[in-house]
């Protein structure tokens, strides 16, 4: 696996953990719809909602901030994979919200973790 795709894995790791303890219940990592990638899907219990997150995670101190990494046309793709999740899994009726989870793994054993609530909208 590339070094790259390590890092990635990682900071959705470290991303679920994160929402786990703030009370979220993932109901899927890396769900694929055609070439769109949502990297995790949670549930939010009050209020209820299901929370589409995308996971941007850096290592130099110096990279771009991650969650602008995160394009309209990257935003668009989310927005298609999300419309067929919500279809597939017939939860269409619940309110749902896009976030960021952007983690910057400069001293991994200490994470710096940035969530961005609604972060973007259809």
């Amino acid at each position: 696996m590339a070094r790259h795709n390590e890092i990635g894995k990682q900071g959705e790791e470290i991303a679920a953990g994160f929402l786990s303890a703030k009370g979220y219940h993932i109901l899927d990592k890396n769900y694929r719809f055609e070439k769109a990638e949502i990297d995790l899907v949670a549930l939010r219990l009050d209020p209820a909602e299901i929370v589409f997150v995308e996971v941007r995670t850096r290592t130099h101190p110096l990279a771009e901030n991650p969650e602008e990494s995160v394009t309209e046309e990257k935003q668009k793709r989310i927005f298609k994979a999300a419309d067929a999740y919500l279809y597939e899994k017939q939860m269409w009726t619940v309110p749902v919200r896009f976030d960021i989870i952007a983690i910057q793994l400069i001293q991994p054993e200490c994470p710096l973790i940035y969530h961005i609530e609604d972060a973007f909208r259809f």
